[in-house]
């Protein structure tokens, strides 16, 4: 049995109206064939009163009357005589009468005139019963075509009195996962009302979990971060001191931990700073310049491992956004393309205008994303099933989030048409015109030196 209650409602629907339909035209299938042979019985008594009267002989042409009706009339005179059947209906006495002439069913009027003369107005009852059927199904052809139309307007009732649900369940596909703003009930049918409270209640129980939710972490990451810095100001102080070579190697492994500790801090810091939404007023950010602001800080790290870090293309362009929120999408973004890079690896940067579009594009030489995690990448932890280096899988879950929140669109994709392969990740944000576009002219790669 279908779920649908589009479907089971259609289905009901059309039930009934073929039910319905169908009984109604067996009425009147019943009603009109019967009228039919009442009316041909009023044909024959026409006819009979018209010969009666003398109006019409009885040796005239009756075509005239109705050719289709087959109505012929017998003269029986003034006493039996003729045929057994002839002698048969003057038995009978004046009126309608259904008799076998001729091995067939005849309905047959009898009259006398004033003289004592009697004669038969006699018309096959087959004929009769096929001319009352034709005259029925005619009547019965409004309905035939009734019933597809009645169908059609169930349809478009149906698909009508669901269009609020489905506008509905439209609104929350295209909502953010952090927004939890309770749904209208404005222009809703008054059944839904119920159901859309109850999913307000649960919006708002959910809105108050997650708020707890980031309020803790931040809370946590931020009373964490006072002894984690002196930790590492501890770790820091011991490297003067006259260390054996195996305690300076845990001290090393210990500095590593305290870096990832402290990097896993920020970056929760920086989660929950964005999902309680931007702290600062949207402005127009320069995106060149504070890509390269962000390239600049990441020319040591690239150096220390060989990189080529550099810009392909590079356009004066500007995006409306918070500053800080922008600098952070960036950031991680070359973070993990200079971490995942292998030594002597290359990392190109494209900065530029592509219709109404800011497109930043940055691709490396790094082992890219296994195909079976890239349906999951941005989801907060998740390191994939090769993770590398000290990641903790919060940096592109933070850039989903900034990038939605700034209405564009980020796609992680494979490099596989090229050697070395890698990983391209490209974010398209709606562009702003800078107040004059004069101020810088594009740069490509021949005219913007490498690492810098």
């Amino acid at each position: 049995m279908t779920k649908s209650l589009r479907a089971r409602l259609f289905v009901g629907l059309t039930a009934v109206i073929l039910l319905a339909g169908c009984i109604g035209g067996a009425f009147t299938y019943l009603w009109a064939f019967d009228e039919a042979i009442e009316m041909q019985d009023s044909t024959l008594i026409q006819i009979g009163s018209l010969l009666q009267n003398g109006s019409v002989k009885s040796d005239q042409s009756l075509g005239g009357v109705d050719a289709d009706a087959e109505v012929d009339v017998t003269e029986l005179g003034m006493a039996p005589h003729g045929s057994a059947e002839e002698r048969l209906l003057w038995s009978h006495q004046d009126g309608l009468h259904v008799v076998s002439r001729i091995g067939q069913s005849v309905r047959v009027l009898l009259r006398t005139r004033p003289d004592g003369s009697r004669f038969a107005v006699t018309q096959l009852t087959d004929v009769r019963d096929d001319i009352a059927s034709s005259m029925a199904i005619r009547t019965l052809l409004p309905i035939a075509a009734l019933i597809p139309c009645l169908l059609l307007v169930a349809a478009l009732v149906v698909a009508g009195s669901l269009r609020p649900m489905v506008r509905l369940a439209g609104d929350l596909d295209l909502r953010h996962a952090v927004d939890m703003t309770p749904l209208p009930l404005a222009d809703t049918p008054s059944e839904l009302h119920p159901f859309i409270a109850s999913i307000n209640g649960l919006l708002e129980r959910m809105k108050l979990m997650m708020d707890q939710q980031r309020r803790f972490v931040a809370d946590a990451a931020h009373e964490l971060r006072t002894p984690i810095t002196a930790l590492s100001l501890q770790a820091e102080n011991l490297d003067p001191a006259d260390l054996p070579e195996q305690a300076r190697e845990r001290l090393g492994a210990l500095k590593q931990g305290i870096r990832r500790t402290k990097h896993l801090l920020e970056q929760l810091l920086a989660l929950a700073r964005h999902e309680a939404g931007p702290n600062g007023e949207a402005t127009v950010v320069p995106l060149d310049r504070t890509v390269k602001d962000l390239v600049a800080d990441l020319v040591p790290e690239a150096a220390r491992k060989g990189i080529d870090l550099g810009f392909q293309l590079i356009e004066p362009i500007a995006i409306k956004g918070e500053p800080m929120m922008v600098a952070t999408m960036v950031r991680n973004l070359l973070d993990n393309a200079v971490r995942f890079t292998p030594q002597g690896g290359r990392v190109d940067i494209g900065v530029y205008r592509e219709g109404k579009e800011a497109v930043v594009q940055i691709e490396d030489t790094g082992p890219g994303i296994p195909s079976g995690d890239i349906d999951r990448i941005f989801e907060p932890f998740f390191r994939g099933s090769r993770p590398a280096e000290d990641g903790i899988g919060l940096g592109l879950s933070i850039v989903n989030r900034i990038v939605d929140r700034l209405e564009g669109i980020i796609v992680l994709e494979n490099i596989s048409d090229r050697r070395p392969k890698g990983l391209r990740a490209t974010v398209r944000l709606p562009a702003m015109y800078r107040s004059d576009p004069r101020e810088e002219s594009p740069l490509s790669i021949s005219q913007l030196s490498r690492s810098t």
